[in-house]
């Protein structure tokens, strides 16, 4: 039901990769506890899992993944192996005295029970979810300010659940500037045949419009049946570049240069959006956070390979951030930059 809504995210977006971690292993970093915590819905518990570093009131991050049926740790359930993603960077995050919650997005593994009826849920639904898990941690007096990071599609879903909470901080890792129905246009210009791109968008169209569509080709059902169409409309009524907007907290945009699903263009339309955010584009950093060329093979390698870290710079471009304009609490140490940064920080030339 609700995966093959997860498979179109996918269209959109391209694949990101495999699932589970459903019950909670030790903590790998020495000192941090790491726990199971959910939050409780109308419709059923959202499982994730909090991470917290030895270190009295840390700064806390909410990471929300991406598109696909994509769970706590980065995974999604379209490919045949993980790749961690979202763990590793949680992981690096306590390194530097940075606890963090992840969770499996309603309708994916451990959530998977928290939707009913497709038709149901909308893309509101998901920020909402997300609004809810940034207010638990604001009421744990343990934390010392909540800043939201979303990831791909989570990136929209963290500007408007930030907002909406009045979240620290904001970070947005590899997240679209144009709405989503656009980016499907481009997508799917070349993979269909001219009659059924013209079908697509007439459906589009009427979708944008905020319009259901009953008469869709059996060819595209698996884009835009009726069931689905809920959905697609609330996530289309947003454009990521007006959203950010709102924001009034501090603003982090994270761009590696070998992203082969969201280019480089898209962080910079954010960044020309929102003047006053900081952008770091990280060299030779792709879709899933790890090390890669641009060329196809190599880059699928990394999107199974969980052995595989996430880019060095992008845990300290991160930290450096909460550190420096987040948090003013000077007793937790960082990582020694000796060897210099592969990324580069463009910040609005006010304070």
């Amino acid at each position: 039901m609700f995966l093959h809504l997860h498979r179109l995210i996918v269209l959109l977006i391209g694949p990101i990769v495999p699932v589970f971690s459903l019950l909670i292993a030790a903590a790998t970093i020495p000192g941090a506890e790491s726990t199971a915590v959910h939050i409780t819905t109308p419709t059923g518990r959202i499982h994730g899992t909090q991470l917290v570093p030895e270190s009295n009131q840390p700064p806390v991050v909410l990471i929300i993944a991406g598109s696909g049926p994509t769970d706590r740790d980065g995974n999604s359930a379209v490919l045949p192996k993980p790749n961690n993603s979202l763990k590793l960077l949680a992981e690096g995050l306590a390194e530097y005295g940075i606890a963090s919650v992840r969770y499996d997005k309603r309708g994916v593994a451990e959530s998977a029970s928290a939707v009913r009826e497709e038709a149901d849920v909308t893309f509101d639904t998901l920020v909402e979810d997300a609004a809810l898990w940034v207010q638990q941690l604001q009421s744990d007096s343990r934390f010392s300010s909540v800043t939201v990071i979303g990831h791909s599609e989570g990136s929209l879903i963290g500007i408007i659940a930030a907002h909406k909470t009045e979240a620290d901080a904001f970070v947005s890792i590899a997240g679209p500037a144009r709405k989503a129905s656009e980016v499907l246009r481009d997508q799917l210009r070349p993979r269909l045949s001219d009659p059924l791109w013209q079908e697509s968008e007439r459906i589009l169209t009427a979708l944008e419009q905020g319009d259901t569509v009953a008469a869709v080709p059996p060819q595209l059902e698996v884009l835009y049946r009726p069931s689905i169409q809920p959905y697609l409309i609330s996530w289309f009524r947003y454009i990521p570049a007006e959203e950010i907007q709102r924001l009034t907290m501090p603003v982090l945009i994270v761009q590696g240069t070998t992203d082969i699903q969201v280019p480089v263009s898209e962080a910079e339309a954010l960044k020309l959006a929102k003047p006053d955010a900081e952008l770091v584009m990280i060299e030779g950093m792709n879709h899933v956070l790890k090390p890669a060329p641009l060329e196809r093979e190599q880059q699928l390698a990394t999107y199974m390979d969980p052995s595989l870290p996430v880019v060095p710079e992008l845990v300290e471009s991160i930290s450096q951030f909460i550190h420096s304009r987040v948090t003013t609490d000077e007793s937790i140490s960082q990582r020694d930059n000796a060897n210099g940064s592969h990324y580069l920080v463009f910040r609005n030339a006010g304070p």
